[in-house]
């Protein structure tokens, strides 16, 4: 049973993690100008491995021990958000940040539907009704004549599933491994296979501008150190079928990031799919059992 104080921190994660999560794509577009995709996403994970090999180190957790007796675990969460961040970084090359954001949020479907039937996880009535208003909201918002048929709408597509496998693998193995630890070698190992993808296309380089440097350096803190560890921290606490409903929420304060940074406005038909999923959400999260 969960205690008190981590059912109150629960809100307060979401709330962090929300702020920052619907950034993501924005990112990617910034460094498409500057990098191939998958040099970018392994400078970005590069960058967040130097982070946390510096602070675990400064807290006695630089251990390699714990990567050999769960090699196979991280090798597994490296690989599949590697593939799946290259893709995402790929895909914003052919459609917008705002519709990546929109269509990455069929996750909710394949997080409950993996929460469900693999993790064996129970939904109370209330969270089926929150899911079904949910999934209206996606499907207003994301399934929109044009987008999805796209190549960089199918590569969102198949990064979100390879994303919301590997949130599955980590709530069912995870859990035991000192989160510190857990970050520092999820981070290396992903970054790792990020730089054979991009040996592999002769793509190993940095970008020409100090400028550039100080974006791969700003996304890799923000985008990955910040937001993987609210992340990770929150899909610690809730299951994974409602933490993925949960993040449906992330292309609504996407849009008013999109609204606030560059002053574009959601359509009439982004408008009440957001508003389908808050209220889906708003049933889901005051429905837990």
């Amino acid at each position: 049973m969960n205690s008190p104080t981590v059912n109150r921190t629960v809100p307060l994660l979401v709330t962090a993690l929300l702020a920052v999560d619907g950034l993501h794509f924005v990112f990617a577009r910034a460094l498409s100008g500057i990098l191939p995709a998958t040099t970018s996403a392994m400078l970005v994970t590069g960058t967040a491995s130097v982070i946390m090999i510096v602070y675990a180190a400064s807290q006695g957790k630089l251990r390699i021990q714990t990567l050999r007796k769960h090699l196979g675990f991280f090798l597994t969460i490296g690989s599949l958000p590697a593939l799946s961040t290259a893709l995402s970084y790929t895909a914003v090359f052919y459609i917008d940040p705002g519709t990546a954001s929109l269509l990455q949020q069929t996750a909710v479907i394949y997080g409950v539907l993996i929460g469900v039937i693999w993790l064996r996880e129970k939904l109370a009535w209330r969270q089926v009704i929150g899911a079904l208003v949910c999934l209206v909201g996606v499907g207003i918002i994301t399934f929109q004549p044009g987008d999805y048929l796209r190549a960089g709408a199918m590569l969102v597509l198949v990064s979100t599933f390879l994303y919301a496998l590997h949130a599955a693998i980590t709530k069912r193995y995870g859990g035991p491994i000192d989160f510190v630890e857990f970050f520092l070698w999820r981070v290396t190992t992903m970054t790792a296979f990020l730089f054979i993808g991009a040996l592999a296309q002769g793509i190993v380089r940095g970008p020409a501008e100090p400028a550039g440097w100080g974006l791969v350096v700003f996304t890799g803190t923000l985008d990955v150190v910040v937001s993987r560890s609210l992340y990770y921290l929150t899909l610690r606490r809730m299951p994974v079928s409602v933490f993925s409903l949960v993040l449906t929420l992330s292309p609504v304060v996407a849009i008013l990031w999109s609204l606030g940074l560059f002053g574009i406005q959601p359509t009439l038909v982004q408008a009440a799919g957001g508003a389908a999923v808050l209220i889906g959400v708003a049933i889901v999260t005051t429905g837990r059992a």
